[in-house]
């Protein structure tokens, strides 16, 4: 079990001071990231918490996953690793399409 948390049916107003607020009543936060919309800049509902011991993060857990915020029920769990992502658009490359060789 690792420290780093997912939260997710965030309230769309909820800022990262809010975040680590909240999971601050079960341990020591080291870091809370609302993750926002890259061109409006508006969260998207979800964020990641990093509490400071993997013992705290399972508390935190159990006490706030599926709890009411703000009329949404809170998830919370054990973030998955992140995968690397392929940088290309797909398809396979060669000429473009109605392009001769």
């Amino acid at each position: 079990m690792g420290s780093r948390l997912y939260v997710g049916s965030l309230p769309y107003s909820f800022t990262d001071q809010q975040l680590q607020d909240l999971f601050a009543q079960h341990g020591t936060v080291t870091s809370a990231k609302v993750i926002a919309d890259r061109f409006t800049g508006r969260s998207r509902g979800f964020g990641f918490v990093e509490m400071s011991t993997p013992e705290e993060a399972q508390k935190a857990i159990a006490a706030l996953n599926g709890t009411d915020c703000q009329g949404r029920a809170l998830v919370v769990n054990e973030a998955k690793p992140l995968e690397k992502r392929d940088r290309s658009w797909g398809g396979g490359g060669g000429s473009p399409a109605g392009q001769g060789s």
